[in-house]
């Protein structure tokens, strides 16, 4: 089993490994396996990808994202600036149906709500504002209506997770109620933990999933 120490070790040569990343601005402190990132960064896209890098680190089981964004150049954007920015940058996003998000930002913090029917557009609209020059937060408050019923939700999930080589669908189980999905079990990263937490998302007829996944080590080193 690896050491806070030695997790700490490898979160920032990872760090240090991500092109986008000043690991020079990142303070990390790691306690029973749980990440604390500190410091300051100049956009909110480095600060996602900092917690991106360090949930693919083996032996972290979860992440305290404690950054902060600040701009370097003076001033960041106003509000209605960047409202506009986030406005483009989502009618220019063919994931994103036309006029089916509405956007609000306060304090540069951007707000999204609206009615989409598939998660990856729900996750598209973040990722297509969370990059923009001024955001230091994005609040993804839009739901999530189906069209289709769901068929068979549980089968094709499992089915997902066993096409995935990230996966080990063995241990990972499918209760499904109505349009909601909860998975439990244990996966080795969160990483992993994400990427069933996405796989289900893509089933039809999903629109909430609950994921008490657990994070454990590979038996070999336990």
């Amino acid at each position: 089993m690896k050491t806070d120490v030695q997790i700490k070790e490898d979160v920032l040569d990872e760090l240090e490994w991500q092109p986008s990343i000043d690991e020079t601005e990142i303070g990390v402190i790691v306690k029973d396996g749980i990440v604390t990132l500190t410091g300051v960064v100049d956009s909110y896209a480095k600060k996602m990808a900092a917690e991106r890098a360090v949930k693919g680190v083996y032996g972290v089981k979860a992440v305290a994202d404690d950054i902060e964004v600040n701009f370097k150049m003076g001033r960041g954007k106003s509000d209605t600036e960047i409202a506009q920015s986030a406005v483009n940058a989502l009618k220019w996003n063919t994931s994103v149906p036309e006029d089916k998000v509405q956007v609000k930002v306060d304090n540069s913090f951007v707000y999204l709500t609206g009615e989409l029917e598939w998660a990856y557009q729900r996750n598209a609209a973040k990722k297509a504002v969370e990059s923009l020059y001024g955001v230091k937060g994005v609040i993804n408050n839009i739901s999530l209506k189906q069209k289709v019923k769901p068929i068979e939700v549980k089968d094709r999930i499992t089915k997902a997770f066993e096409r995935s080589a990230e996966l080990e669908a063995k241990n990972i189980h499918v209760d499904v109620n109505g349009t909601v999905v909860t998975l439990t079990g244990k996966v080795y990263s969160i990483s992993e933990k994400d990427e069933a937490q996405r796989a289900a998302f893509f089933a039809p007829g999903v629109t909430k999933v609950v994921n008490n996944l657990k994070v454990d080590y590979y038996p070999e080193y336990a």
